[in-house]
């Protein structure tokens, strides 16, 4: 690939990311309250679930790691659990049950009424979130639901809702990056 190929193609990428994070300012309610509702459940011993498919997986495992370590300055660690990265648990589930249930069993055992479930799907499509975020709703958590592609099957699941307006799963996935490291520092403040 030629330089002037490289050129082309990230420019494109930049352009579509600047659009979609002008129009970032939207969701200023939604983190908002994203932040307050995680930061009072970690203040009264409660704890945070996070779930998703492919590089989502790996954004809820980041999001989990900026609590249980730090996000960017000294506190004490806050319970946080990928369910993404629980290998034995996915496996077992995915085998005794099926796939789809492979969050929704993790909620089940380890969700209280006040804790938080971030789930993350770029599509909105993935049966197996849709169902992770009907059973943090049975348990009385706090569900805040990462969307793209316009929602979905998941769309209206979520206790509070991030919908970006994109198809284009890396630029979802950029967005739906900056607005977990938001609630983050948002979090952090009360914490």
């Amino acid at each position: 690939m030629s330089p002037v190929d490289a050129e082309v193609i990230l420019r494109r990428n930049v352009d579509e990311l600047r659009a979609l994070l002008v129009d970032a300012s939207g969701f200023v309610p939604q983190i908002a309250a994203a932040a307050d509702k995680l930061a009072t459940s970690f203040l009264l011993g409660g704890k945070l679930l996070a779930c998703g498919n492919g590089g989502s997986a790996m954004d809820a495992s980041h999001l989990t790691t900026e609590f249980v370590c730090r996000y960017s300055k000294e506190r004490r660690p806050y319970p946080a659990i990928s369910l993404a990265t629980q290998g034995g648990d996915l496996t077992a589930i995915g085998n005794d049950y099926e796939f789809n249930d492979i969050f929704a069993r993790q909620i089940e055992a380890f969700g209280q009424p006040g804790d938080v479930l971030m789930a993350l799907t770029t599509s909105g499509r993935s049966e197996n979130i849709r169902r992770a975020l009907i059973a943090g709703g049975k348990q009385k958590m706090v569900t805040i639901s990462f969307l793209g592609k316009g929602g979905g099957n998941c769309i209206g699941l979520g206790d509070i809702e991030l919908l970006v307006d994109s198809t284009t799963t890396a630029r979802i996935q950029e967005v739906h990056k900056l607005l977990l490291h938001t609630i983050c520092e948002l979090a952090d403040q009360r914490l």
